[in-house]
C-alpha cells in the first residue's frame, strides 16, 4: 500500500509535524505536487486520518497524570456502555481504552495538581457506573514518547 516514498514523507511528516510543505517536499524528496496528491491518497485510503495539533498538556498547567484500570461488575449486561457513556463526560479524561483480561478499561486522566486529582477521583472516578475494581497508578516521568512507527 506504502511505497518508499510514502514512508520517507511520514517519517518526515510525523518528526516535524509543523514543517512547511515545501520543506517536507524536499526532505521527503519529492515535489511539493507530488508532496501534496501522496497525502491527499494517504488521508483518501484511511493512512492519515487527520492532521492537528498536539497539546502539551503540562504546558496548560495540568501537572498530574494517572492512569487508572478498572474491573466492572459485568453482571449488568450494559457495564460496558454505561461506564464508557459516563466517562467521556469526565472532561479531565483524556483517553478510553478497552483490554481483553483481567482489566476491562482504562482511562487516562489530566489534572491541574494533588488538590484537584482528589476532587476529579472522588466526585467524578469514583461516581462512574458499575466499578468492580479500580487501581490508580500515578505518572512519574515519561521516558520515551513518540507517534513516530517503524517505516
Amino acid at each position: 500500500m506504502l511505497d518508499d516514498s510514502d514512508r520517507r514523507i511520514l517519517r518526515h511528516w510525523l518528526a516535524e509535524p509543523g514543517l512547511d510543505r515545501a520543506v517536507l517536499a524536499e526532505r521527503a524528496g519529492v515535489t511539493p505536487a507530488t508532496l501534496w496528491r501522496r497525502i491527499e491518497k494517504m488521508k483518501a485510503s484511511g493512512v492519515v486520518k487527520a492532521e492537528g495539533a498536539v497539546i502539551d498538556w503540562r504546558a496548560l498547567g495540568y501537572a498530574v497524570e494517572v492512569s487508572l484500570r478498572f474491573t466492572l461488575d459485568k453482571t449488568e449486561p450494559r457495564a460496558f456502555d454505561e461506564f464508557i457513556a459516563a466517562a467521556r463526560d469526565v472532561p479531565e479524561v483524556i483517553g478510553i481504552e478497552t483490554f481483553l483480561g483481567r482489566v476491562d478499561l482504562r482511562l487516562n486522566v489530566i489534572a491541574r495538581d494533588m488538590g484537584h486529582w482528589t476532587m476529579i477521583y472522588r466526585e467524578r472516578i469514583l461516581a462512574l457506573p458499575h466499578i468492580a475494581e479500580v487501581e490508580a497508578l500515578m505518572l512519574v516521568s515519561t521516558i520515551k514518547e513518540s507517534a513516530g512507527l517503524p517505516l
